[in-house]
């Protein structure tokens, strides 16, 4: 059953998240400040002195790995080496010592990363590390020779709360590596506007004037299709999809404009195409929702006129067999901005989406499950 009202319950919000995802989202400009304030600038200087390397490999799981996807979003197709986001126990067979390995996890302990980082540091590949001081992490770093560890403090918060305490770093580190040149200017006005985003879409603004929390109710009862344009706006498609896997417990399918077109476009004439019908609030259906598709396009401001031309004719295809379209559209500026601009709306929705299905967002049991299993 799908709460409404107790969007605008401040009461019922704050009983029904007693993790504080709110606040975590809340803290995302913070989160980006406090980063760049805090990161260790000697070692950031000790980076440099190795110069550009042949290629990149990040290693990060669940929420500590988004930060690689955004780090190849905001440097583009413009990134002067390739950079490879590896989510497994194992490096690919051409990583060697003109490389560099960077792992990423918050907690310090993800058996995956570390798995890579010891296998980095094997081959001689230059191995960067971010994540929690005083971890695993750290002192498999401290044991590679040349190796640098970045600490982070998420304060707490989960690793999906914590994007930007651990993703601003890693665009740091790309500065220090030569293969971006991102003006620190630049992450103050994504902090500046992630506030902008979150005070727009905050707890306190009621629902008719809130788009965080309208798109969390129609993310509620539907199944949705999240297709983003350009590197952005599919990163930021991505990381819609896990946060409300994690938050709401919803499935959701998501892609890349134009290649999406090329096969999801089909499900629109599928079984679970077509508008639900219209929900009653005083009917009983012991709260079974039926979930049909419903479209989200996540919109770059720098799309190829191709991909343009092809949202309006998915668009009027969608209309067509009654399959709803929504479009969120990505603020102009840095790709930092346009990024952060698409994905704090959507965190805000996935939270809300989860407290609006009576579910605990910060609740993982799953996950949890599955990690006890692997230590049985």
């Amino acid at each position: 059953m799908i709460d409404d009202l107790l969007l605008d319950d401040s009461v019922a919000l704050s009983a029904g998240d007693p993790a504080d995802m709110l606040s975590a989202v809340a803290s995302s400009g913070a989160q980006m400040r406090e980063a760049v304030s805090m990161i260790d600038r000697s070692f950031l200087a000790e980076v440099s002195k190795g110069g550009q390397p042949r290629n990149v490999v990040v290693s990060g799981m669940g929420g500590s790995g988004v930060g690689g996807q955004v780090l190849r979003a905001v440097l583009g197709k413009s990134a002067p080496v390739p950079i490879l986001l590896e989510q497994s126990y194992v490096l690919p067979g051409w990583v060697g010592p003109l490389d560099v390995v960077v792992g990423v996890s918050c907690t310090g302990q993800t058996e995956e990363t570390l798995s890579m980082i010891s296998e980095a540091g094997r081959r001689g590949a230059r191995v960067i590390t971010i994540g929690a001081g005083d971890s695993d992490l750290e002192k498999l770093s401290s044991s590679i020779g040349g190796a640098i560890h970045f600490a982070i403090d998420v304060k707490g918060r989960s690793p999906r709360a914590s994007l930007w305490t651990h993703a601003t770093p890693l665009l740091m580190v790309a500065n220090a590596l030569g293969i971006s040149h991102i003006d620190e200017k630049e992450f103050e006005i994504a902090a500046d506007l992630m506030d902008e985003l979150s005070v727009a879409n905050g707890p306190s603004v009621p629902l008719s004037e809130n788009a965080a929390k309208s798109l969390a109710l129609s993310c509620a009862e539907s199944l949705p299709m999240l297709w983003g344009t350009g590197m952005i706006g599919a990163t930021a498609a991505s990381r819609f999809m896990a946060q409300l896997a994690e938050n709401a417990k919803i499935p959701a399918a998501h892609g890349e404009l134009p290649e999406v077109g090329h096969n999801q476009i089909v499900t629109f004439d599928g079984v679970l195409a077509g508008a639900a019908p219209k929900r009653d609030i005083f009917s009983d259906n012991g709260g079974v929702i039926d979930r049909r598709t419903h479209l989200y396009i996540l919109r770059d401001t720098n799309e190829h006129p191709a991909v343009e031309k092809r949202i309006g004719i998915v668009s009027q295809i969608a209309s067509e067999r009654n399959v709803p379209v929504t479009l969120i559209q990505a603020h102009d500026g840095h790709p930092i901005s346009r990024l952060a601009s698409l994905i704090v709306p959507t965190d805000w929705a996935s939270v809300y989406a989860g407290l609006a299905l009576d579910l605990d967002p910060s609740h993982i049991g799953t996950i949890n499950q599955l990690k006890a299993g692997l230590l049985s």
